[in-house]
């Protein structure tokens, strides 16, 4: 039927029920190639799936058929995406049927992930994929992709086998099929192949499967079927009251929602510049979610559009080098024309009173229902007193019986954590944008986030420095910049002098004074060297012959954090009810609490610290 020369590895997409003289005549004059096409109109039908070749030769098109010049796969076209997030309103009828066809989307996704399961440790344990392990170097790349490839091919374990299967399933449960379109289940087979394959990667330890409650998007594949997000026209009268009125004479614009019969209005703010950009630009596809906001379920409608999105006049963004250095509550920069520090999630509420109180009444619920999964109450002595202390956890395999008092009480726990999360984000986000002022290429030490989680655990809870760090490269590389992370084993920038020497300080020294005999906050200096680090080498000549022209920068932004901490000092000083004598009595003086020459005061985790001032103050 049709033959390739090596010299030219062509491929053909087309269909060949459109197929004309002038396709036929441009896919048999394309050079090097000896490729022959019979008459398509003697071809019987059952002969399509055979037929349907994927290569392409470049530059030339037809209305029905595109040849491009290609070796090898024909990469796939991606575009950015934004997304835009909407209201949807929900009377309680809808709601039931919108959280039936989520549990069968849930029981489906089960169904894939455990199957998924099964053939993934079947490439495991296969042949291919045992001597493909074995296999090492570089030389023996190609023959590796080769043995993984017919391991995956062998047990059916790729993303359109498991959409396959799971289309099966659908099928064979008929309330899943009549509850799901076809698109939403694909999507549900592909969901369950990337989280198996992170898995075979080693990139995860393990799957989880969702229970209903974690269940929380749909998606599908198009805005031409299943989930769609469309606008219908409609007319109002031609002219309402007088005739001479012709302000009313308007055509009204109604979005709105469907999926496979159900049809859902959206709540759209038409003031927000946010929304219209969403509204006014493509849509690929479009995303369910619900949420519990404040006990109750909400649902929202995402639009995945296509573009970028849209960028407030004052999250401008400039071209320059910023160097950083991170810690646990605050963020130091040094930019081309400003430096500054600057704290993780400023003035966000923790609601740690209401958490702790939250939690005591669910473990008193909780002993209450269940008295046989808790050792008994024991006596212990502390110092003079004997005091009972509770039984710990029994262990090995327990029911719990959860009352409606126990679960009333965890939806109100996770919706304060919730809470929290999200003013931490947005203060964390408003951040990475006054960053991105300064400049879209940053540096900085790889610092271990998950390291100082195990000791300072609930402060990273409430400053959330990974969730920046993770937003700033985002954002870095969305502005056409990128963060680059270097060794701070290497570096030691902390520890680093003007010199080059390295002489050692604690952890609670936060000046850095300079054998050269400059004066310096610590982690605003840390940031100035890293500015000059280009493959975890730091080119300290360059720092230092280029310091007297950026201390007045880098004495500035200490001098407004200084003012800064002492607003907040004051404050704190304020809300605890402690008076000046009593401050004094304890060594704090009351020179201190307004700045003297010597020291300042600053709010760190919760609690007030002396530190000297700039040398130049």
């Amino acid at each position: 039927m049709h033959s390739l020369s090596r010299s030219c590895q062509l491929s053909i997409n087309f269909n060949l029920a459109f197929w004309d003289s002038e396709t036929l005549k441009l896919i048999n004059a394309v050079k090097g190639s000896s490729l022959s096409v019979v008459n398509p109109t003697l071809l019987p039908f059952s002969n399509l799936p055979q037929l349907s070749l994927d290569i392409l030769y470049s530059g030339m098109y037809t209305s029905n058929c595109k040849v491009i010049e290609e070796v090898g796969q024909v990469p796939r076209k991606t575009t950015p995406s934004f997304v835009t997030e909407i209201p949807l309103i929900v009377n309680s009828v809808d709601n039931r049927e919108l959280e039936a066809r989520f549990h069968a989307g849930q029981q489906l996704l089960n169904a894939v992930l455990g199957e998924a399961m099964i053939r993934m440790e079947l490439v495991r344990n296969s042949k291919f994929y045992l001597q493909a392990k074995q296999l090492k170097g570089d030389n023996n790349k190609a023959q590796r992709k080769k043995l993984f490839e017919e391991a995956r091919k062998l047990h059916r374990f790729s993303d359109y086998e498991l959409q396959s299967f799971a289309a099966l399933t659908a099928k064979k449960s008929k309330w899943i099929e009549d509850k799901l379109d076809a698109q939403v289940i694909q999507k549900l087979g592909t969901r369950a192949f990337k989280a198996v394959e992170k898995v075979l990667f080693g990139k995860a330890k393990r799957i989880r499967f969702k229970a209903f409650d974690r269940f929380k998007s749909v998606e599908g594949k198009t805005n031409k079927q299943g989930l769609r997000w469309t606008l219908r026209q409609t007319k109002r009268a031609e002219t309402i009251g007088k005739k001479s009125d012709y302000s009313n004479k308007i055509k009204c614009s109604e979005y709105v929602f469907s999926w496979v019969g159900l049809e859902l209005k959206p709540m759209i703010d038409w003031f927000d510049p946010i929304v219209a950009h969403g509204l006014n630009s493509p849509i690929k596809y479009c995303r369910l979610v619900w949420r519990r906001l404040n006990g109750k379920k909400r649902w929202f409608l995402q639009l995945i559009n296509e573009g970028l999105p849209y960028q407030k006049p004052k999250n401008y963004i400039t071209e320059g080098l910023v160097g950083l250095d991170l810690n646990i509550s605050n963020i130091a920069f040094v930019a081309d024309n400003k430096a500054g520090l600057l704290p993780f999630a400023d003035k966000v509420p923790t609601f740690e009173k209401e958490i702790k109180g939250t939690q005591r009444r669910m473990q008193r619920t909780q002993r209450m229902h269940n008295p046989d999964n808790y050792e008994p109450d024991f006596e212990k002595k502390v110092g003079n007193k004997t005091v009972v202390k509770k039984g710990k956890v029994r262990k090995g395999k327990k029911v719990w019986n959860n009352s409606k008092n126990y679960l009333k009480l965890r939806r109100k726990k996770a919706d304060l954590e919730r809470r929290k999360a999200s003013y931490a984000k947005s203060q964390n986000r408003g951040l990475v944008n006054e960053l991105l002022r300064h400049g879209n290429n940053f540096k900085t030490e790889n610092v271990s986030v998950k390291g100082w989680h195990r000791r300072y655990g609930k402060a990273i809870s409430a400053k959330s420095p990974g969730f920046f760090q993770s937003e700033l490269t985002r954002k870095a590389e969305s502005a056409g910049g990128q963060l680059v992370k270097f060794s701070t084993k290497k570096t030691a920038l902390s520890q680093t002098h003007l010199d080059g020497s390295r002489i050692k300080k604690s952890l609670s020294q936060r000046i850095h004074e300079d054998v050269t005999g400059i004066r310096m906050h610590r982690d605003i200096f840390s940031a100035y060297l890293s500015r000059f680090v280009h493959d975890d080498l730091l080119l300290i000549e360059d720092a230092a012959t280029q310091y007297p022209a950026t201390e007045p920068l880098l004495v500035e932004g200490w001098e407004e954090y200084r003012k800064a901490a002492i607003k907040v000092g004051e404050s704190e000083i304020r809300n605890s009810h402690v008076s000046l004598e009593r401050l004094s009595t304890e060594g704090l003086s009351t020179n201190k609490l307004v700045g003297s020459a010597t020291s300042q005061i600053v709010n760190k985790d919760d609690k007030l610290e002396v530190m000297p001032e700039p040398a130049s103050l």
